[in-house]
């Protein structure tokens, strides 16, 4: 017996991408000159000399309208279906913002632990910004965002429409945490295993709490157990210190990629 058209009708449906929607994605960004700024392609990252050691390359997962990608990508999501493959022009006021001019700040060159230099990122207090000038003993930072005030074009594509709990659960780790868990569902209990390297990893610490609450608010789930999991043959105590080694020589790298996560907030 075939496909009535009811049939065909209901699994195009199924295919259309709504606000709520988990969604795997693949993207590069541009700005309108052709100049590549992000990717999640680490083979284009590389070719256009803007690979981060410390990022996680491959498809990221969005849910659709809850902002883990710029606003003007976000909404083209919508409407479209699994598959589509194609590009949108974000503007400042639904990427990066307006460039404010008025958003700088001097501040005395002695409040940096180093000789500060035109370009260079800086935290002032809870700000990030970039060194704008320096004249004497002053320098200028201007806190706008570096693609502030520019046009984004995003050549993308919509690999998958996540359905089954298991693959949000593992979405929703990777959207908040950059690491990729296996997970599975037991009645209403989430079952996720934590990877190795992410045991003393501060960004998981922090970002598993992310993934949990979000896991309560879209899935019917009533606990969430996370395992961490020590094999025999692997004497605990030489794991533990292996692992924690990696994670104080990674300390201030996780640090910078937390920053450069929050200041870009192009991919989850």
């Amino acid at each position: 017996m075939g496909e009535t058209n009811e049939d065909v009708n209901k699994i195009s449906s199924n295919n259309v991408i709504n606000k709520g929607d988990f969604i795997r994605v693949s993207y590069t960004a541009k700005l309108e000159d052709g100049t590549v700024i992000d990717s999640t392609d680490e083979e284009i990252a590389k070719e256009h000399d803007i690979y981060n050691e410390n990022a996680r390359y491959g498809d990221i997962y969005v849910v659709v309208g809850e902002g883990h990608v710029v606003k003007g990508l976000d909404e083209d999501f919508e409407g479209k279906k699994v598959g589509y493959k194609g590009e949108v022009v974000v503007p400042p006021e639904k990427g990066f913002g307006e460039y404010d001019e008025d958003n700088k700040e001097v501040v005395s060159v002695t409040r940096f632990k180093e000789k500060p230099y035109v370009g260079q990122r800086v935290k002032i207090g809870e700000k990030v910004g970039t060194i704008e000038r320096i004249i004497g003993r002053k320098a200028i930072i201007d806190y706008n965002h570096p693609l502030a005030g520019k046009n984004i074009v995003f050549e993308y594509e919509i690999k998958e429409k996540i359905e089954d709990d298991a693959g949000k659960v593992k979405a929703l780790f990777v959207i908040h945490t950059g690491k990729d868990v296996e997970a599975k569902l037991e009645d209403k209990k989430a079952i996720v295993d934590v990877p190795r390297d992410a045991y003393f990893s501060q960004l998981f610490l922090i970002g598993k709490y992310r993934a949990v609450t979000d896991i309560f608010k879209y899935l019917d789930v009533e606990e969430v157990l996370l395992v961490e999991k020590f094999e025999k043959e692997a004497p605990i105590k030489k794991t533990v210190e292996e692992v924690k080694k990696k994670a104080e020589e990674g300390g201030e790298k996780e640090e910078e990629k937390k920053e450069e996560k929050e200041e870009t907030k192009v991919k989850g």
